[in-house]
């Protein structure tokens, strides 16, 4: 059941103990003393509002970088992730499988102040062997919630 109560919270931070409890058929101290835990314990780790900047005029850029590097003697990836993790702009920070090390994401004003960060901070660093930015056009969904469109007419139909 404490499962349960965390899938809860990482659909809606929002929801209030009675909620959760009423959804689970718990007790309502035994849902908070729960929380209280997983928030001292750190396996809740924060809560967050999820907001459509595009909806709000926002014209920044979201970039993804992709980031090879040379591990650390006897660190592997752990500091240079917690140094990538340092930078004010870095969103996320990701270690890989794959073609590349390291995944960050970022948020900038503009394509240059992205393009500026990833040559100015990430690309000059002795370990960092290359790096591939990508930026994100749009968003459909992100953490679990649609993006939608409410206008009908759309460029292409639905197909369903």
């Amino acid at each position: 059941m404490k499962n349960a109560i965390l899938e809860l919270l990482e659909k809606d931070a929002k929801m209030s103990a009675e909620q959760i409890a009423s959804s689970l058929d718990m007790k309502v101290e035994d849902v908070a003393a729960a929380i209280e835990e997983y928030e001292e314990k750190d396996i809740i780790a924060g809560y967050k509002t999820l907001i459509d900047w595009d909806k709000v005029g926002d014209e920044g850029v979201t970039a993804l970088i992709e980031i090879k590097v040379v591990p650390q003697r006897g660190q592997g990836f752990e500091r240079i992730a917690e140094r990538m993790s340092q930078y004010e702009e870095v969103e996320s920070v990701y270690l890989m499988s794959g073609a590349y090390d390291l995944a960050i994401t970022i948020h900038g004003k503009t394509l240059r102040e992205v393009a500026g960060f990833v040559s100015d901070k990430i690309a000059p660093l002795e370990y960092v062997t290359s790096t591939a930015t990508h930026f994100v056009l749009k968003k459909f969904k992100d953490k679990g919630v649609m993006y939608t469109n409410t206008e009908k007419n759309q460029e292409r139909g639905y197909a369903f």
